[in-house]
């Protein structure tokens, strides 16, 4: 099964249209997608991950098997209600708190930094994409996630570290995202993430080429009015290797009201003889524009 990858340099040329298709397609029957040639500069993605691995390495992994998840997978063996990660969590908007983030070097924050303000670009404009395919206002998803200062961003750092019996723990267990649009920088050699489709957990393959991971919260499928899929995903625990995840969550601000959509919505509510009415006037119409009106009717005018 090979998942969608969005080329977002032909969103400028005559393949746009067929571009855009695709990108609709996979967030309506997939809810996930690799894109590439997104113009995030791939030596800032590089140098972010090197960074994160060594601060994995010089203050994380020592206290993580020393914790008492090792301890209790050799006791008890099949853990049901843990995760076998070692994570830090950090925000970016509507305030940073990175420098703040204990144990953090100065070189990582602000690696993390210039990275974050170019992918944030990069979610708002995956937005308004979204949004000229479900045929609303482009700004449509940034204004209903922004509050007062505007949307929630904010990035979770996980390594999952090898594994001794990845047959008795999890990773990540499965979850589906509580947010907006998630952009994966993940790891190019160590596999694990897997997302369920069609009945069956798909692999998600490491990141070639620069590419990064994108897929869809459940705030997305909410405003969409569940046209865009918010997926169950998981990530098993692997016993060659550690595997770098580096989530960035554009999400509602905490006192953003979200709500289908009303361009989306079917009418309700609606007399049925009212609808006779109207589709006695335009049966040979397109339906759409007779949705529209049927919704003017339900409110009364």
């Amino acid at each position: 099964m090979e998942i969608p990858v969005i080329d977002f340099s032909k969103l400028e040329g005559e393949e746009r249209s067929a571009t855009m298709s695709l990108l609709h397609q996979a967030c309506e029957k997939w809810g996930f997608f690799m894109i590439e040639n997104h113009g995030i500069d791939t030596y800032l993605m590089d140098n972010v991950k090197q960074l994160v691995n060594q601060h994995y390495e010089a203050n994380m992994k020592k206290r993580f098997y020393e914790s008492e998840l090792p301890m209790s997978l050799e006791k008890k063996g099949n853990i049901s209600n843990t995760d076998w990660e070692s994570t830090f969590f950090v925000w970016h908007r509507p305030t940073s708190n990175i420098y703040e983030t204990q144990g953090l070097s100065k070189e990582l924050c602000k690696a993390v930094d210039d990275y974050i303000d170019q992918l944030i670009e990069l979610a708002e404009n995956l937005s308004e994409l979204m949004c000229e395919n479900l045929g609303l206002e482009k700004s449509c998803i940034k204004e209903a996630f922004s509050g007062s200062k505007g949307p929630s961003v904010g990035t979770k750092v996980a390594i999952y570290p090898q594994c001794p019996r990845p047959d008795l723990v999890r990773g990540l267990r499965e979850h589906t995202d509580a947010g907006g649009i998630i952009l994966l920088l993940q790891d190019e050699q160590v596999p694990g993430l897997e997302f369920f489709k069609d009945g069956h957990w798909v692999s998600i393959p490491p990141s070639k080429n620069n590419r990064l991971f994108v897929n869809i919260g459940d705030q997305i499928e909410i405003l969409s009015n569940g046209m865009y899929k918010s997926i169950r995903h998981r990530v098993m625990a692997e016993k060659d290797g550690n595997r770098l995840s580096i989530a960035t969550f554009y999400n509602p601000a905490g006192e953003a009201i979200i709500s289908p959509a009303p361009k989306l919505l079917y009418p309700c509510h609606l007399r049925f003889q009212d609808y006779l009415n109207l589709y006695s006037k335009t049966k040979f119409a397109e339906k759409g524009p007779r949705f529209e009106s049927a919704k003017t009717l339900a409110n009364g005018h």
